[in-house]
């Protein structure tokens, strides 16, 4: 029998109602720099509430500090910014007293804003200051609690050194798009410097426009001239190879008209992704200029390159202590250099709870190291070293912070030896020291070659490598050689017990039928179907999809979603990972949920989304997929993309990014449970969910 999970990012939202993907900028000028970035704060209420909450781009969770004045929270940018806009989001224990502040190195502070008479609720502060740091520094609340932000956004512009705002690197440059509208409004109008002609797509989503821009160039601008049929979402993204696309700029909020955007990317090809329409035609710009220079923006943290490899894979490793019990199993030093990011060492919860703390990597031979990257558990250190020895007893510093802010940290360092060790002075909490992984980059040493992954594919995908359409004839049973059937009861107190197939057939016309009852089989006064290709078929990276009409009714959940292989091996849930695809709550057939769990984020804590419709989604069927590579997953219902997880936002913000192996695909409709509630009298029996087919493309 497979676990079933919750998913619920909803449940996070007590107090927000649901939770919302926060894209866009402020205005079409500034760009929004905060989200993402690390972040730390004076104090934590509890585990659930931490300071990324606040930079996470999610309105159901949120940062609250401990019951006590001053407490304040501060982002890192990554590099100095003129910032022009700061929003707060304050949830109901807001600060009355409270400053905006800016500062070049985290120690040095500026007061950009400053009130005494705030009352809470969503604020736009117009500022003007520059900095690499910005905080909200707190000193009086208005309850007795502490301080609460559900979002702490600060707009501004960077990279501001070179940016050739004179020439347009897109004028006469070719262009392709998706599709047009017509002959008279191709892709070359958009790029021929003439405001009166222009190019405009067919009426669907999603559609874009593609530039090359004939050789590899750094991108700090990017001005779109839209006609009347703009788009209200749409992404701009850059590219080497025209195949694999990078997001340097995004928004669900576009008003349309010139939008001047500061960005920061690099890539051959610069492609305009639209997702919403603001109008029933197509997408219509009369001119895209792209203008360059400012230099190359770190991406999310890429392995070095000049002949750098990754040299601590599989490597022997020593630690000040470890913890392997109930709490933290195999929790041993190697578990750091494994590149299994759902594994983790931890020093000890008997003994090692105290400072120093150290762990170390023998390399095989003398290397050059030019760059470590830290993949932290939230027992993270504030302060610590990064130190080489040629025989791991006299050790010299190559990087040293007082400042270190947990998640991933990527450092550029400059040293040799055999041994390479972070050694920790300052812990964030009364924990111990905790790194999912420990990554040692340069020349030399004695690597060991980690197993080759598949190559990312090229979207759209066209070739077909699972489906099962169930044409069969009514009655017909789902195919086994392709479906594992589950029987049992389910998880999170569902009521139902899924029979085995007595639930499912083929209604003839081209579909699935999976029905829920009200009877009693297995103890149970309900029951239902669940299959998965378990043991049948798994696939890492590509597209899914499934065309499914939901049941309404209160306590029906119906779900499309994936399973980490190696849960079929022994591997406990959340560790394996979890990508649900679509999970929609009878009692509101209006709202879908895409959510990842990992170890660090799971449960109510999952990083998700959740879309609300105009439109009922049990009234018809609906196509549900996900476009998965190594950069991240994005999350569409029909040909409307609903969310985007960027593995460079999860890993600095949420935790391991836990989905770059194999999975399975799974089928259900629950009954009842904590999320949905229990039927009730208004409840339809028998009910029905609905699939058309379900595919794999690579």
């Amino acid at each position: 029998m497979k676990l079933r999970t919750t998913a619920l990012c909803a449940l996070a939202a007590l107090a927000a109602g649901f939770a919302v993907a926060l894209t866009g900028a402020a205005n079409a000028a500034d760009p929004l720099l905060s989200q993402g970035k690390p972040v730390t704060a004076s104090s934590a209420e509890n585990a659930g509430t931490p300071a990324s909450a606040a930079v996470d781009g999610d309105l159901g969770t949120r940062w609250s500090s401990a019951f006590s004045d001053p407490q304040w929270l501060r982002v890192d940018l990554g590099s100095t910014a003129a910032v022009s806009q700061v929003v707060l989001r304050w949830e109901a224990a807001y600060a009355t007293a409270y400053q905006i502040q800016v500062s070049a190195d985290g120690n040095t502070w500026t007061t950009v804003y400053s009130t005494s008479t705030s009352t809470g609720g969503t604020q736009t502060l117009a500022v003007t200051g520059s900095g690499r740091y910005v905080r909200v520094y707190a000193t009086a609340r208005a309850t007795a609690y502490g301080y609460s932000l559900w979002e702490f956004q600060v707009y501004g512009t960077t990279g501001s050194t070179g940016c050739d705002t004179a020439t347009n690197a897109a004028l006469n440059k070719p262009a392709t798009a998706s599709s047009t509208e017509n002959a008279g409004t191709p892709a070359s109008a958009a790029v021929d410097g003439n405001s009166g002609t222009r190019w405009s797509s067919a009426a669907a989503d999603p559609q874009w426009i593609q530039i090359d821009l004939g050789s590899t160039v750094s991108v700090c601008q990017v001005t779109l001239t839209w006609e009347t049929a703009y788009a209200t979402a749409y992404q701009v993204q850059v590219s080497a190879d025209a195949a694999t696309w990078t997001s340097i700029y995004s928004t669900t909020t576009s008003t349309g008209g010139t939008q001047p955007l500061t960005v920061a990317g690099s890539g051959r090809y610069l492609r305009v992704y639209g997702t919403a329409r603001a109008t029933q035609w197509g997408y219509s710009l009369w001119e895209i200029a792209v203008r360059t220079g400012g230099g190359t923006p770190p991406t999310s943290s890429p392995p070095p390159t000049g002949g750098d490899v990754l040299l601590s894979y599989n490597k022997p490793a020593v630690a000040s202590t470890s913890q392997s019990d109930a709490n933290c199993y195999e929790c041993t030093p190697a578990r750091a250099f494994d590149l299994d990011p759902a594994s983790r060492w931890a020093t000890s919860s008997t003994t090692g709870w105290v400072d120093p703390g150290w762990i170390y990597v023998d390399l095989g031979a003398t290397a050059t190291i030019h760059q470590v990257i830290l993949q932290w558990d939230p027992a993270y250190a504030t302060a610590y070293q990064i130190q080489v020895s040629p025989d791991a007893a006299t050790w010299s510093t190559i990087y040293s912070t007082t400042t270190g802010h947990g998640f991933k940290e990527t450092l550029t360092v400059n040293g040799t030896g055999r041994y390479v060790r972070m050694y920790g002075t300052a812990r964030v909490g009364a924990y111990g020291y905790s790194i999912w992984e420990f990554q040692v980059y340069g020349t030399g040493g004695n690597p060991t070659t980690p197993p080759a992954r598949p190559a990312d594919p090229s979207f759209p995908a066209t070739r077909l490598v699972f489906s099962d359409e169930f044409n069969g004839a009514a009655g017909t049973k789902p195919d086994t050689a392709k479906w594992t059937i589950d029987t049992g009861t389910g998880q999170n107190n569902e009521l139902q017990y899924y029979t085995n197939n007595a639930n499912a057939s083929m209604n003839g016309a081209g579909s699935l039928v999976m029905e829920a009852r009200r009877e009693t089989v297995g103890g149970r006064d309900y029951t239902s179907h669940r299959m998965n290709t378990g043991g049948k078929f798994t696939f890492q990276y590509g597209r899914v999809e499934a065309r499914v009409k939901v049941p309404k009714g209160n306590g029906f959940w119906p779900a499309f979603w994936m399973m980490g292989a190696d849960f079929l091996t022994g591997r406990p849930w959340p560790y394996n990972g979890e990508i649900d695809i679509m999970e929609i709550l009878g009692k509101d057939t209006t709202r879908s949920y895409t959510t990842l769990h990992a170890p660090a984020y799971n449960g109510g804590g999952g990083y998700g989304f959740e879309k609300i419709w105009t439109t009922d989604l049990s009234a018809d069927y609906h196509v549900y997929a996900a476009e998965w590579d190594s950069k991240g997953i994005r999350f569409f219902v029909d040909s409307t993309e609903v969310f985007y997880a960027s593995k460079a936002t999860v890993e600095s913000t949420r935790g391991p990014w836990v989905y770059d192996h194999p999975f399975y695909v799974i089928l259900n409709l629950a009954v009842g449970g904590d999320w949905p509630g229990s039927p009730d009298a208004t409840t339809p029996f028998p009910a029905q969910m609905l699939v058309d087919y379900v595919r794999v493309y690579q």
